[in-house]
Parts: structure tokens; C-alpha cells; sequence
């Protein structure tokens, strides 16, 4: 049995020694593990309610290859939480294919790569991996790819359908789109990095196979960053059809918009703070007029990594929030990074972007008045220490001090401690070095 397993061994090693000299295979993996405690997380608590506490855990193994002129890459994960499986179980259905893409270069500038992927672009506000989810995010979509020292062009396309059929059939996997098309262009000129994207976005209409409701986004992100100052713009703007119906029977339109502006300046080469503000438009719970309210102003942020925006404890646009009376948050960020650790404290003042109709009033007088517009203030406390090369730790802490407006929005009971922790480990080994 020795002798069997050192020749396998010596005939993979003999085998990876042998690829052509233009050819290169990686194979990685990740185990992360995270403990989290929810006690007013995404959501206000109620009373009589208690925290959650659990364990999730990702593990993924990712193979790379790339021959002449081509190169593929596939990514294996098993998402779970600790104890939802009984022991023994043999089929638990976790598995699950997170990429599977092959890329082939035309030429040294044009490519185009086929298959299931990440789309991880700019600071991942309209598309990202959510890498913070244990499941992440990926397409199945063809992407086109061109690029120069200085250009970039990605046009994307995606078409979407349940199962093989000789038939046509209505895309019934919610909530994703059934076709999406996007293009997106990157330059770069001196301390400047400016990105275009438009993302033509459909889904499924609910009263014909045949039909997709397409809503489009386009808008802009700039970035500008020389010496110890960092600054950036993002502006989308959001029009075409919702994927609902009005009071007067019509497909309801969107008129939506998001503008962001941020600036981090670096105090030392170990501190720095940031200040920002970002506007999401909403619904008016407060207007009744029949025009506004056949026309959507909520803006949707899609397939962005939501996570990393508008606080930690996941109040807005998680799984949420969507098609309500959009957001307004102000934002103070100071981080701390030496060579192996880091510490940040992040500070937002949240408000909605439309009026959130006071009930109360409403039953009181019969009149639609707004309420205060604030609706509460969150702290997020993260630290991260490497403890070797492929392994770290991030622990965090983070606590919503909520309003009576958050109150009417989120139910549960804004005079209760809102928070959340967690507590994370990370390891991504090389298997070939």
C-alpha cells in the first residue's frame, strides 16, 4: 500500500513537472468559518424575541489552467451551517459549482471567456462577487473582453432558462433575470480611473413566455488618487420597465438614481480616515397622486456587493429594503493597518431618501404627513490579524442605535440593544507550493 501511494504521488509530481513550459495549473482552496451572533440583525428585534447564534462555513477548491492562447478555471464549494445536517446523512445537497469558465485569446488584447464566472467590477456597488457571503455570487453569461495598457472593454450576455425544453417556457428561478446584457469601459489617464457601465437588465414578464421586461442602469464611477488622497464619484441612473403593474393596468416605468461621493486621506502610512455620503432615491410613502405612484423611484443597486455599503448589520439592500423609501447615509471611516494586523471604526447616519408616512397621524387626523426622515445611527468596530501567510482571523462588533421612523419601517422595538458579532477565520491554501 506505501509503495502505491508514493508512486501516485511521484507520478502527479513527475506529471506537473512534465506540463508543456507555456502552460501553468494552480490549485488553491479556502476554508472559512464564521460565528455569528444576531441580536437585532438586518431587522429591528422584537421583544419576547431572542438572539441567534451560529457557525457557517464555506470551503471551495479552485483549479487553474492555462495552455496557449487559452485558460479555465473551476471552483467547487461546499456552503453549510454547523449542525443542519444529521450525522451520516449521505446526500445533504450543499455542493455546489461556484465557477466554471474557459477563456480563449483571439489576439494579446481580445478574449473571450465562456461559462460561469464572478463579475467583479469597480468597487463592486452595481456588480460583485459578495464575497461576504459564504455562498458569493457568480453568472453564467459570455463575456467578451478587450483590453491595452491604459482601455478596457467588457461587454457581457447572459440568457437565462429553467431546463431543456422543445417548448417554450416562462423563467420561474426567482429572484434572478432571465436576460442580462451589460457593457462596461475602463481609462485610465494619469491620477484619474474612470469606468462607464450600462446594464440592460430583464426579467421575466408574468403575463407572456415569450416577453422579458428589460430596466436599464447606466452611470459612472471616478476615481482619483495621488500622494495621500483618495476620491471617487458614483453616479447610475435607472429607467425602462419595473417587473410590476400600476393602478391603471400599465407596466409601471422606473425613475431612479444613485450618487455617492467619498474621499479617504492618508493621515500617516498606518491611519487614515474617510468621509462620505451616498443617495439612493425611494418611493414617497406620503405622495397619493396616481402618476407618481405608477412610476418606481426606488432605485435598485442589483448584483452590487451590498454588504460593503450602508453599514455592516445589513439594514438596507441585503435581501431588502428594495422598493421603499430609498436611503441616505453619511459616513465616517478611520482604519488603523500595521504589516499584519488592522482596526476600523466605521460610523453612519442613516435617513430615508423619501417621506415614511406617519401611521399614526394618518389614523389620528386622516392626513399623510411624514415622519421624521432620520432613521438611526450604526457603529462597526472590524479587526483583522494575519496569523501566517494563507491564514487570518477578523473579528467585529456592530451596534444600530434605530428611531421611531426605523421603527415604522422595520417594526420590532427601536428602545432595545440592536447589535451583531461576529467572529471569523480564513484559510486559503496553495496546494502546489
Amino acid at each position: 500500500m506505501k509503495t502505491t501511494i508514493k508512486g501516485t504521488l511521484l507520478s502527479i509530481v513527475i506529471g506537473a513537472t512534465a506540463l508543456p513550459s507555456n502552460a501553468q495549473m494552480t490549485l488553491t482552496g479556502e476554508i472559512r468559518t464564521r460565528t455569528e451572533y444576531r441580536h437585532g440583525y438586518k431587522s429591528l428585534i422584537d421583544s419576547g424575541q431572542s438572539g441567534s447564534l451560529f457557525t457557517s462555513q464555506r470551503t471551495r477548491l479552485n483549479f487553474g489552467y492555462g495552455g496557449e492562447n487559452y485558460k479555465v478555471g473551476v471552483s467547487v464549494q461546499d456552503v453549510r451551517i454547523w449542525g443542519s445536517q444529521p450525522q451520516g446523512n449521505a446526500t445533504d445537497g450543499l455542493t455546489s459549482l461556484h465557477e466554471a469558465w474557459a477563456e480563449y485569446n483571439f489576439t494579446k488584447k481580445f478574449s473571450a471567456k465562456f461559462g460561469r464566472q464572478e463579475l467583479p467590477y469597480d468597487d463592486h456597488r452595481m456588480l460583485g462577487n459578495v464575497d461576504w457571503t459564504q455562498q458569493g455570487r457568480s453568472h453564467d453569461l459570455v463575456l467578451l473582453k478587450f483590453s491595452d495598457s491604459t482601455f478596457t472593454a467588457h461587454a457581457g450576455i447572459a440568457y437565462n432558462q429553467n431546463a431543456e425544453s422543445n417548448l417554450g417556457m416562462s423563467y420561474t428561478i426567482a429572484p434572478s433575470y432571465k436576460e442580462l446584457h451589460f457593457l462596461w469601459l475602463n481609462k485610465k489617464i494619469n491620477s484619474f480611473n474612470i469606468s462607464v457601465l450600462f446594464l440592460n437588465n430583464g426579467y421575466q414578464s408574468p403575463v407572456s413566455i415569450n416577453s422579458t421586461r428589460f430596466s436599464q442602469t447606466a452611470g459612472t464611477r471616478i476615481e482619483f488618487k495621488k500622494n495621500k488622497i483618495f476620491a471617487a464619484l458614483n453616479f447610475y441612473d435607472q429607467m425602462g420597465d419595473d417587473n410590476s403593474v400600476g393602478t391603471d393596468g400599465k407596466i409601471r416605468k422606473m425613475n431612479a438614481m444613485l450618487i455617492g461621493v467619498d474621499a479617504v486621506y492618508n493621515i500617516t502610512g498606518k491611519f487614515s480616515a474617510g468621509l462620505g455620503y451616498e443617495l439612493q432615491t425611494g418611493q414617497s410613502q406620503t405622495d397619493t397622486a396616481r402618476a407618481y405612484k405608477n412610476v418606481n423611484h426606488s432605485f435598485n443597486p442589483f448584483y452590487g456587493t451590498n454588504h460593503k455599503f450602508n453599514g455592516y448589520m445589513d439594514y438596507f439592500y441585503v435581501g431588502n429594503h428594495i422598493n421603499t423609501v430609498g436611503l441616505q447615509d453619511i459616513y465616517l471611516k478611520l482604519k488603523y493597518k500595521s504589516e499584519k494586523a488592522w482596526i476600523g471604526l466605521d460610523a453612519h447616519m442613516f435617513s430615508a431618501a423619501a417621506n415614511v408616512l406617519d401611521t399614526k397621524e394618518l389614523v389620528k387626523s386622516g392626513k399623510y404627513t411624514a415622519m421624521n426622515s432620520s432613521l438611526g445611527t450604526e457603529l462597526d468596530l472590524t479587526c483583522g490579524y494575519t496569523l501566517t501567510t494563507n491564514v487570518n482571523l477578523q473579528v467585529g462588533y456592530s451596534q444600530m442605535f434605530a428611531t421611531e421612523t426605523m421603527k415604522a419601517l422595520k417594526g420590532g422595538k427601536n428602545d432595545l440593544t440592536q447589535n451583531w458579532a461576529y467572529l471569523m477565520f480564513t484559510f486559503k491554501p496553495n496546494f502546489l507550493k
